[in-house]
């Protein structure tokens, strides 16, 4: 494949997925939703983001690890204290990859 064939199915593509969101915008911007589907549609950014995190933290080794031992799951819970206090999802990302990385290098001097 030649990249100008490439740099077609990555515009066309990029076009494709614009078009198809924007007219879920322009169609619903005429109608009410209703209220119950607005309470579930509320739902969704935590449901997605949890099905996305979870596994990232509970996962090693292709089986799930709840100990002292897996320090993903331990910078996950300290990030979301943070998150809880502070509220900033910036914080959040920060700290929570400050304390990885800090654990990744502690654990292994102290073992």
């Amino acid at each position: 494949m030649d990249s100008l064939n490439l740099w077609l199915i990555l515009i066309l593509g990029g076009l494709g997925t614009y078009l198809l969101r924007l007219s879920f915008i322009l169609i619903f911007q005429h109608f009410k939703m209703p209220d119950f589907m607005e309470r579930i549609l509320r739902l969704v950014p935590p449901a997605v983001f949890s099905a996305i995190v979870l596994p990232e933290l509970l996962v090693r080794d292709g089986s799930v690890q709840f100990s002292v031992t897996n320090l993903r799951l331990i910078a996950g819970l300290l990030a979301a204290v943070i998150a809880l206090k502070t509220r900033n999802v910036l914080v959040t990302i920060a700290s929570g990859m400050v304390i990885l990385w800090l654990l990744q290098y502690v654990v292994p001097l102290i073992q």
